[in-house]
């Protein structure tokens, strides 16, 4: 029988190491400790190398590890070892993207580290789009950038401050609730 992907966990951390943020999918790391003694691993082992272009891939402790890098931000997508790596670098990729795509949008237009920081629930909205309990849902980073900014504009953001797409999008959405009411 085959199995779907499947994704044990999405990583992003700083160029020193540490957890920006993280999310786990499997009972592999039970405790915290645990989990940032694989995340120092998984920085140690790719920290020389060079994953700006392209995503790379990485066994570590077993597990399949695509990364890439991004500024001084290091996104890396874990599967088990018969995981697929090509599936895995698609989900770097799109939440790499993804996270350039809203971060970009934000004050200073940059990706790094403190902007990662400022707009956290983004990024957390974003890993939520794209993996939910370790199945992929979602690997565009125009769609998922798209969800995340409808989200936030439901949220409250004034007309004035949104794009034409993101005017119509908001629009659509409120035309499809009226008809379905």
């Amino acid at each position: 029988m085959e199995l779907c992907p499947s994704v044990k966990n999405v990583l992003l951390l700083d160029s020193e190491g540490n957890r920006i943020a993280a999310k786990y999918y499997c009972d592999d790391w039970p405790t915290n400790s645990t989990k940032e003694a694989f995340e120092k691993a998984v920085f140690t082992k790719t920290q020389k190398t060079n994953a700006r272009t392209e995503a790379e891939i990485a066994m570590i402790e077993n597990n399949v590890v695509v990364y890439k890098f991004v500024q001084n931000l290091h996104f890396f997508v874990t599967g088990g070892e018969d995981e697929n790596e090509l599936i895995l670098a698609t989900v770097v990729q799109g939440f790499s993207d993804a996270v350039g795509i809203l971060l970009s949008t934000c004050s200073r237009g940059q990706v790094d580290k403190r902007e990662a920081l400022e707009n956290l629930d983004l990024i957390l909205m974003c890993l939520d789009e794209i993996v939910d309990g370790g199945i992929i849902l979602e690997t565009d980073p125009n769609v998922i950038a798209g969800k995340i900014a409808s989200q936030s504009l439901d949220a409250g953001g004034p007309l004035s401050e949104q794009t034409i797409s993101q005017a119509l999008a908001t629009a659509r959405e409120h035309l499809t609730r009226s008809l379905l009411k």
